[in-house]
């Protein structure tokens, strides 16, 4: 173990981190799926155990076909279709960008703070791009923690509801600069050709230092060509972040496809004071980078902009057999003057044969010894299922998905014979504080690590 938290606190002890997946790695490469252990430091992998698994002799159609309208979270779908990771450990992606709260939280400016917020809401959506694999239902009462001693915070999630599906997550920084939380509510729906996916629930973040509290709901995300085509996928709608402490407000737009595809993953808001005045123009891609500028700079570039009538016509979103994946041009047009806020890290070079993980994604599910001891039994980890996925065992991993469903719906019926309520562990239903809406909060003491009166659910 390192002689100092990396997080540079006085001592080890005031960090409060508990298992070696949270200390720092270098860089030698892991080729066998699995980190590896130098000098006494985990490394963790860089590589899946195994590449995805094919889908190309199986038929989404004939699920989806009698779903049109619908909401797809009682839909049972083969475990092909399927990425290794539960729907908390996709959430905990979130904190893939974690540095641009600590960048926030070093800032004096509370504008100059929103716009680096600002970013990070976007970052939080950015892991989705070309990410087409369903992630796992999360089982009531799964959980799942990430502790993460090199960028000084630990994450804790629940499955809170099944029916509806609710999953609640809690970070905090090591250091007492941050909380960010929230509660998603997913609904996703089948559109003939595409599925839509609603993020409904709040994001907070709670920058402590400077007793501030932002708010936002995430866009919502499309993926085109269930049936027929290349999968590719769209965000769109509008994101409102509030700063609840000044009044300060950024309004972002993802931009939809549009006619000839000119405006995919294309993000551009404002943010205003107190007092309604428009103080920054931020623009960018959500699968890209972000950057902000003068808004008298940026009307002017709008003003002496390029020819419209050069945009390529040819590809458009309403294709007869297949919504078309409009081309994108891969860089932003960076008007002078503009600031960088945030650009995505490259994924991997193998990317495209591990479910077009990120690098972070890769190292979601990894289980050592070490960690096994001190995780609660509820965690994503220890699921058969999606361990047998990402190990290439599609056999297995369908009957194990079938046997935690029966278990779970059985575990209901029993619940139901005796009149019994389900009661979570880490998280309650309260008001969050800023919103005035109701809210799932994590209640603390998942770190005390008691977890004697967890349910059995694998």
């Amino acid at each position: 173990r390192p002689s100092r938290c990396p997080c540079r606190l006085e001592s080890d002890d005031s960090c409060e981190v508990s298992f070696k997946d949270a200390l720092v790695f270098d860089s030698k490469p892991v080729t066998d799926g699995s980190a590896t252990q130098e000098n006494g430091v985990w490394e963790r992998r860089k590589i899946l155990p195994a590449e995805m698994i094919s889908r190309n002799n199986f038929s989404v159609w004939s699920i989806l076909k009698k779903c049109i309208g619908m909401e797809l979270s009682k839909i049972a779908m083969p475990v092909v279709f399927n990425e290794p990771l539960s729907f908390l450990q996709r959430i905990s992606e979130y904190m893939e960008h974690t540095h641009l709260i600590h960048k926030a939280c070093s800032l004096s400016d509370s504008i100059e703070r929103m716009q680096v917020v600002a970013a990070f809401a976007v970052s939080a959506v950015a892991s989705q791009w070309e990410r087409t694999g369903k992630p796992f239902n999360p089982l009531l009462g799964e959980t799942y923690e990430l502790v993460r001693e090199d960028e000084c915070y630990r994450l804790i999630s629940e499955q809170v509801s099944h029916h509806p599906p609710v999953s609640a997550f809690h970070a905090e920084s090591l250091k007492k600069e941050f909380k960010f939380h929230g509660s998603i509510y997913p609904k996703l729906k089948f559109w003939g050709k595409s599925v839509e996916a609603e993020p409904k629930g709040t994001m907070t973040l709670e920058l402590l230092k400077h007793k501030e509290a932002y708010t936002w709901t995430n866009p919502m995300c499309c993926v085109h060509n269930i049936i027929l085509g290349k999968l590719w996928i769209e965000q769109y709608g509008t994101v409102e972040i509030v700063n609840h402490s000044t009044g300060d407000k950024c309004v972002l737009n993802f931009k939809p496809c549009g006619m000839f595809g000119k405006e995919l993953h294309k993000v551009e808001g404002y943010i205003q004071d107190k007092s309604k005045k428009k103080r920054l123009v931020i623009y960018g891609k959500w699968t890209e980078c972000m950057y902000s500028v003068d808004p008298k700079v940026y009307d002017a570039s709008k003003k002496t902009g390029g020819d419209s009538k050069k945009l390529k016509q040819e590809h458009s979103c309403e294709g007869e057999e297949a919504d078309e994946m409009p081309e994108v041009q891969e860089t932003v047009t960076v008007i002078p003057g503009s600031a960088l806020l945030w650009r995505i890290t490259p994924r991997p070079a193998h990317s495209a044969q591990m479910y077009n993980f990120t690098s972070f994604a890769m190292t979601l599910n990894e289980l050592e010894p070490s960690m096994e001891r001190l995780l609660a039994p509820t965690d994503c980890r220890l699921r058969p299922d999606i361990r047998a996925m990402e190990n290439g065992d599609i056999d297995t991993a369908s009957t194990e998905k079938e046997r935690l469903e029966e278990k779970q719906r059985a575990a209901r019926r029993e619940r139901s014979q005796d009149k019994e309520e389900w009661s979570t562990r880490w998280f309650q239903l309260r008001t969050n504080p800023y919103t005035g809406a109701e809210d799932w909060l994590y209640t603390g003491g998942y770190f005390d690590r008691n977890y004697s009166d967890c349910p059995n659910i694998y």
